[in-house]
């Protein structure tokens, strides 16, 4: 049991009914786990409020009531505190509950629209391969050292996100690695958390059914590097127009990284193919069985992160070589037939772009380029269109196919990326709804030497189709795919 007032340190408080001095058992924002004698954190969702939910939250046991606006009728016994952002609130007791465990480790956030599973999860491999402890925190899943926990968002919620900072306190990890959204920012979900470091990726069209305008999308971002303290570095890719963006108001001490502009950390690919990468950063060479432009930027991230966590040159230099690509991005397979598949995360059009544009700076083009793409339901629309036209620009086939559709008909959301293929390449495309089968027709059309591209999903096991998780897994579906063609 802790003290409510404990609990409620540094959380700016409106207004009090009751006393905070009691003891109380936990704190959740889901009324369905309420028990006796528990806090009650009453968040504003996109989709349910959970102020519509106090009554039930008390009904169960609720000692304690967080909320934005006091209810009408106040129950006895019930402690109330009204805060102006129970979100914030939420964060900051979270981290007073599980005694600020990101005190006792060296966090880093990475942000940006792309790169940012790749980064994070190649410096948890980095750090591991170098003999230390290390924590993960990535949309694809949470790892407290060796243990590993599913994911569920890019960036979790404050509770959980404290709760496994604390397991990883109890494991004697020193580093963590966490991946930090924008959803995440703008729901304050990674308020109270002391960062060591921060780190921006890139940022490109994403997310605008959330957040309205590209500079609002662009300015949460920002306010991530904002909060950094003084004791923190904030490292910035300088090749994005938006980079210097993140640093205008930081308080971190400041550092940049290139390809192509002037940087404190700079590389240049002398090598790129499918079997990887060989670089020249800072004037030393090194090969890494990463692919693309786009990973150049990734590793070039992953150094300066290291270098600014303690590690030697030479070290950092010889676990770089060591590293393995990550589940779903740019990950491929080579058939009997000499098919080449890759399936990678691109999601959105910059990614697409970016990917698409690796594959044909490494190919001969007297081989074929197949991709097979779809956009998600329920998602930003906006974007679909422009991923169209990128895939029917840069590839000599294209299928539309589904993504995962959610609660919209896949039909339209094949329609909505049509409008954005030029005349010129509409012989180009098919449109197969069904994802499996889309993938089939893409490993039929291919012949010896041919290439295909199977973007959106990369590591996601499953397709959302009308509220329910079917597994599917794109790289698993090819592989098969392809065998049985071979027989």
């Amino acid at each position: 049991m802790s003290l409510l007032k404990d609990i409620l340190y540094k959380v700016t408080i409106n207004a009090v009914v009751g006393s905070t001095n009691i003891a109380v058992h936990t704190i959740d924002f889901d009324s369905r786990n309420i028990v006796e004698n528990d806090v009650f954190v009453a968040v504003r969702g996109t989709i349910t409020d959970g102020h519509n939910y106090i009554d039930t939250a008390i009904k169960q046991g609720a000692k304690a009531v967080i909320c934005e606006t006091l209810p009408t009728n106040l129950n006895a016994g019930v402690t109330y505190i009204e805060v102006d952002n129970t979100n914030k609130a939420l964060a900051i007791m979270a981290s007073n509950y599980y005694d600020d465990p990101s005190d006792n480790l060296k966090l880093v956030g990475v942000t940006g629209t792309n790169g940012k599973t790749t980064v994070t999860t190649l410096l948890y491999q980095l750090f591991k391969n170098a003999g230390y402890k290390v924590g993960l925190l990535s949309t694809v899943k949470i790892l407290v050292d060796d243990v590993a926990y599913k994911a569920t968002h890019t960036t979790p919620d404050s509770l959980t996100i404290n709760k496994y900072l604390k397991q990883m306190n109890e494991a004697g990890v020193e580093f963590c690695f966490m991946e930090v959204s924008s959803h995440g920012i703008h729901q304050s979900r990674t308020e109270g958390l002391r960062f060591e470091g921060g780190v921006f990726t890139n940022l490109s069209h994403d997310h605008l059914d959330y957040h309205n305008t590209f500079a609002e999308y662009r300015d949460v971002k920002k306010s991530f590097f904002d909060g950094l303290g003084k004791h923190a570095f904030a490292i910035t890719n300088t090749d994005d127009k938006n980079g210097m963006v993140m640093l205008q108001n930081t308080a971190a001490k400041k550092y940049t990284y290139a390809l192509k502009g002037y940087a404190d950390y700079k590389a240049q690919i002398l090598e790129n193919e499918f079997s990887g990468l060989l670089l020249s950063i800072d004037g030393s060479e090194v090969w890494t069985r990463l692919i693309g432009n786009f990973n150049a930027y990734n590793v070039l991230a992953i150094y300066a992160t290291a270098e600014m966590l303690g590690l030697e040159k030479v070290e950092i230099l010889r676990l770089v070589s060591e590293l393995q690509s990550v589940s779903g991005r740019f990950q491929y397979l080579v058939s009997d037939e000499k098919i080449t598949a890759i399936v990678d995360y691109a999601h959105t059009p910059d990614a697409l772009k970016n990917v698409l544009e690796t594959i044909n700076s490494i190919r001969t083009k007297n081989e074929s380029l197949i991709t097979v793409v779809g956009c998600g339901g329920d998602r930003d629309k906006t974007k679909r269109p422009k991923m169209a036209h990128i895939a029917s620009e840069l590839s000599t086939k294209v299928i539309f196919t589904s993504d995962n559709p959610r609660s919209e008909v896949p039909q339209t959301i094949i329609e909505d990326m049509e409008k954005g293929v030029e005349p010129q390449n509409f012989k180009k495309t098919l449109s197969i709804l069904d994802r499996k089968q889309a993938i089939k027709t893409a490993c039929q059309l291919a012949e010896a030497k041919d290439i295909i591209l199977i973007a959106g999903k990369g590591h996601e096991t499953y397709q959302e189709i009308k509220g329910e998780r079917l597994d599917f897994d794109d790289f698993k579906t090819v592989k098969e795919l392809l065998k049985q063609l071979q027989k």
